[in-house]
């Protein structure tokens, strides 16, 4: 522990010592004229402590506002939100549908836009955007309104490769390339490092129409400390998109969104309209991470010492009929 002015510090102590002192001359004194008039001044027990406990706290008390004054403080581990947080949208056809109004994607991205401009400035954010392929258009970065501008510029295009779409948020995370290895050929997983700190939320409707195999990309974040929380965007009973012409039928795929998030320890999220959404988006499970900052205990010390004046004050009311 330690305080932020020292010599206030040096001067409350000499004055809760001064207080001390001359509480304990007074009732010497008031021993010694009550054994001057002849009087006895022994008492149980129970009536010294009823003497004594008031005026104790409103001596602690006093001891504790003017320590206030000195501002102490102390170095305690904090519990906050922090690390990466990499969005992943789903910009294929199908999220044109308009099941969750005005559409899947533009639901999507203004709960994400609300999302990013509710966390603290330690959680950094990267957007990742995927169709048949991924593409990264913000790296992770502090900057929360340069995330926004990324997700507002999203726009529907092709179709969808779950797989992609968490290799390429990898990328982002890990700063290097990653792929799935060549298993026919024996070769080995990337060692990625581990960021026990890092979450992907992967938006989309679920419905993956090419590779690489999605379940195994999320054992690969696995392995390197990362979990996916998957957000399913759209309804069970679907809707009709029109692409090149074309009317596709298009519906909410759960079982592959929930087998990807449950490879990495992290949770599905149904979002069938905008509100619950929103709501998807306040129950994310983010990493707490603790870092040892200084706490100012001022506010503390002046609360103890309130609570102790109040106690002794209606003690002496109870107890004598006055607060002095």
């Amino acid at each position: 522990m330690s305080v932020q002015h020292p010599g206030i510090l040096a001067v409350a102590v000499v004055a809760i010592l001064a207080l001390i002192g001359g509480y304990v001359w007074l009732q010497r004194r008031r021993a010694r004229t009550l054994a001057g008039t002849g009087l006895t001044t022994g008492r149980p027990r129970r009536d010294a402590l009823r003497r004594h406990l008031p005026q104790a706290m409103f001596l602690t008390a006093a001891g504790l506002l003017l320590i206030s004054v000195a501002q102490p403080q102390a170095t305690l581990p904090v519990a906050h939100a922090a690390g990466t947080v990499v969005l992943a949208f789903d910009v294929s056809n199908s999220m044109k549908a308009t099941d969750v109004a005005p559409s899947r994607l533009a639901a999507a991205k203004a709960a994400a836009t609300e999302f990013v401009a509710s966390q603290p400035g330690s959680v950094s954010f990267g957007v990742v955007a995927f169709d048949q392929g991924a593409l990264t258009t913000q790296q992770v970065s502090e900057d929360h309104d340069a995330t926004t501008a990324a997700i507002k510029r999203l726009q529907v295009n092709g179709g969808t490769s779950l797989g992609q779409a968490i290799l390429a948020s990898l990328t982002v995370i890990a700063g290097k390339p990653v792929t799935l290895p060549n298993q026919d050929s024996g070769q080995p997983e990337p060692d990625l490092g581990y960021f026990g700190n890092a979450t992907i939320v992967l938006l989309s409707d679920g419905e993956d129409t090419g590779g690489p195999d999605a379940v195994a990309a999320a054992g690969l974040a696995a392995k390197a400390g990362v979990r996916i929380e998957t957000v399913g965007v759209g309804t069970v009973e679907g809707a009709t998109v029109e692409v090149g012409g074309y009317q596709v039928a298009t519906s909410l795929n759960e079982d592959l969104l929930t087998q990807i998030a449950q490879a990495t320890a992290g949770s599905y999220h149904r979002a069938d309209n905008a509100q619950t959404l929103h709501d998807v988006y306040q129950s994310l499970d983010l990493r707490l991470t603790t870092e040892r900052k200084p706490v100012e205990l001022t506010g503390a010390a002046a609360g103890i010492a309130v609570l102790l004046l109040t106690i002794g004050g209606i003690l002496m009311t109870t107890w004598f009929g006055r607060i002095l």
